[in-house]
């Protein structure tokens, strides 16, 4: 079998992951990095032997050898490169958010429809061997009706500034960047019903906090302690058409004891906990059971999911497979997030 060949755009911190996942498949092989830092596309190259570098991503794609890419830059550019990457006969791994506007991801999906090429959104945390896990107990039916979820993801300290705290590059603050991922997994679990409203409000009280000390935390490569203009935290009831309610609340910065991750969701057969750790509820006998299945991680192994990502998304590049994140669950879920930024804004609920 041939090695597809693939280029990186964008090599910040979260491309260590795509760089290392796509190490490891014998059926990819890593051709072309571009960073708009061409030093950080440098150290990235070496570590990885990668032969091509980069500081215009049009170059790149311009690169006849390059098959595949996975864009790993800020926010605002999602759109941009990934529509010039179908364009250019690339199939596409794009990381979430999807992008920064709901036009935007129609544009996309748009691009994907015409140039008939791959596009995975990289929800990675559908990819995690228990949720693969929990959605086959669902899909037996062993939950029944999944009418109720619920998601928290709470940093008490923890923005990363940068990028992350400049809402033009960003498009918000840890609604966009932490809160989808779990209201991403909470919705694919119920079984991506159709979202007909949200609620939501946004806060903006504690500001970066770059004040605090002996309290460490993940610092972009361009944190700048004066640029804040994203929300501390942010919370929402979003509603689907069938009836089921989703709550979640996100924080960057919180006046917590501990930073807390929750993703919980309830059925009139049973319910499910997959963080903090994976726990089934069940009745026997007339009995509520709590049954811990004997797995190898009780939370997300994160690098697993990214294997488990990149792997799926190299498969559906040679069978051209939908993947179980394509474009139009991108689509929703920017959807979801401009509903609840757009609700906090006007101080009421926004219908889908």
């Amino acid at each position: 079998m041939n090695k597809m060949k693939i280029g990186v755009i964008g090599a910040g911190s979260i491309s260590d992951m795509h760089f290392e996942s796509y190490a490891k498949q014998a059926d990819a092989e890593l051709v072309a990095v571009c960073d708009l830092n061409r030093q950080r596309a440098e150290d990235k190259a070496a570590k990885y032997n990668v032969e091509h570098i980069y500081t215009d991503y049009r170059e790149l794609l311009a690169n006849p050898e390059v098959e595949a890419v996975s864009i790993c830059t800020w926010n605002n550019t999602h759109a941009e490169i990934s529509i010039a990457a179908l364009r250019a006969g690339k199939h596409v791994l794009v990381e979430k958010p999807l992008c920064k506007t709901v036009e935007e991801a129609e544009r996309i999906q748009d691009a994907v429809r015409e140039t008939g090429k791959i596009l995975q959104v990289g929800f990675v945390r559908r990819y995690d061997t228990n949720a693969q896990l929990v959605k086959r107990f669902i899909d037996n039916g062993d939950l029944g009706e999944l009418y109720y979820a619920k998601a928290s993801c709470l940093r008490r300290l923890g923005n990363p500034g940068g990028w992350f705290a400049d809402s033009e590059r960003s498009g918000g603050g840890p609604l966009i960047d932490i809160g989808v991922h779990v209201i991403d997994l909470c919705w694919y679990l119920m079984g991506r019903p159709k979202p007909v409203s949200v609620s939501g409000h946004t806060y903006n009280k504690l500001g970066n906090r770059a004040n605090v000390r002996n309290l460490s935390f993940y610092k972009a490569a361009d944190y700048n302690v004066d640029l804040n203009t994203v929300e501390d935290m942010a919370n929402a009831l979003i509603r689907f058409e069938n009836g089921a309610s989703l709550m979640v609340d996100v924080s960057f910065t919180l006046h917590a004891k501990k930073d807390e991750i929750a993703v919980k969701l309830y059925g009139d057969k049973g319910g499910v906990e997959l963080e903090p750790e994976l726990v089934l509820v069940t009745e026997m006998l007339d009995t509520i059971l709590n049954v811990a299945p004997q797995t190898d991680s009780k939370s997300i192994n994160i690098t697993e999911a990214f294997n488990q990502e990149i792997s799926h998304f190299l498969t559906c590049c040679r069978t051209g497979n939908s993947p179980i994140s394509p474009v139009e669950d991108g689509l929703t879920m920017m959807k979801i997030l401009c509903g609840i930024y757009e609700s906090a804004a006007k101080g009421q609920e926004i219908r889908l």
